[in-house]
């Protein structure tokens, strides 16, 4: 492996995801996905970004993080279904999608509907699985421990291990393999860019598939924050618990955010930025894969079109 060059690491705000067979970089101004299509070729489509929530209030420290995470959610979905179309033999809707597109007769509204219905399941099963259900689970062992505190903890590590236990049954599954394969070669191809050097396969190769800005970072730091901020509450009764867990996700949602750009923006050799990262990397090696070059190629053709060309600032 060559050695990394060592020159200052720009602090870049371009992110991605990995997606079927493909990536979505989003830059400053523009959304690129690139797909790998089946006969070999890469299909690279670009949009303008456009904001769901405009207002600078949605913006203020704090408050924009829940408001980033639902736009992401929604970006993410659509360009998912956009890559799964050049393999829908593969790849098929399930019900759900098939009743809406009876409903929605044209193609452009059914679209928007399974994308909007997707991100609220999403919200939904993500509630009841990682915040609910353990909850009620540690709830029987509230006669037996008096302390709240660490009642909370016990619930919180429940979570953590339920949310790793469920991302290592997917990670077994040969399509997931292969999308955490591309989100390692967007990983790599962001560190490739953030180093200065040209983005080629040999270049990004090099590089580490663990980089501290990842959504599974975020969706870390959800977590062992929670475990902070419902302590503030004690431990009331199963349905006062479950108002204030719900009434407390926005606030948990931005203070992981604002965590994830002080990682983002510090530099990595920071002692308090290595320990903030540690437990997001450990679970990014579930969530990430060596990609092949093929993979990189990928990555490479969309954050070709997101890197700012024209005196915009792409700055974390």
């Amino acid at each position: 492996m060559s050695e990394i060059v060592t020159k200052e690491v720009k602090k870049t705000s371009i992110g991605g995801q990995a997606l079927i067979e493909g990536i979505m970089m989003k830059g400053p101004s523009k959304i690129a996905t690139a797909v790998r299509r089946p006969d070999g070729g890469i299909e690279i489509k670009e949009s303008e970004i456009k904001p769901i929530f405009k207002h600078k209030f949605f913006k203020l420290p704090l408050i924009r993080g829940s408001f980033v995470l639902i736009d992401s959610l929604i970006n993410g979905v659509k360009e998912l279904m956009y890559s799964a179309e050049f393999y829908g033999d593969d790849y098929e809707e399930d019900a759900l999608d098939k009743f809406l597109r009876k409903i929605f007769k044209d193609k452009d509204k059914a679209d928007t509907a399974i994308i909007y219905s997707s991100v609220v399941l999403a919200l939904i099963f993500s509630v009841v699985i990682f915040i609910l259900g353990p909850t009620y689970l540690v709830n029987f062992l509230g006669k037996i421990i008096p302390d709240s505190f660490l009642l909370n903890l016990m619930e919180g590590i429940l979570r953590v291990f339920l949310f790793i236990g469920y991302v290592y049954l997917v990670s077994k599954f040969e399509d997931i393999k292969r999308v955490f394969m591309y989100h390692g070669a967007e990983h790599k191809t962001i560190y490739c860019y953030e180093h200065g050097e040209e983005l080629t396969v040999e270049n990004v190769r090099k590089y580490s598939t663990l980089h501290p800005r990842c959504g599974t970072s975020f969706l870390i730091n959800v977590m062992l924050i929670s475990i902070i901020v419902f302590s503030f509450f004690g431990w009331p009764n199963p349905l006062m618990r479950l108002v204030i867990r719900l009434l407390m996700l926005p606030v948990i949602a931005g203070l992981s955010y604002e965590l994830n750009r002080y990682v983002g923006r510090c530099s990595r050799d920071n002692i308090l930025t290595k320990i903030i990262a540690y437990p997001g990397f450990l679970i990014q090696k579930i969530t990430t894969k060596e990609p092949d070059n093929s993979m990189m190629e990928v990555a490479i053709a969309a954050m070709d079109r997101v890197i700012p060309r024209s005196g915009e600032d792409d700055t974390w």
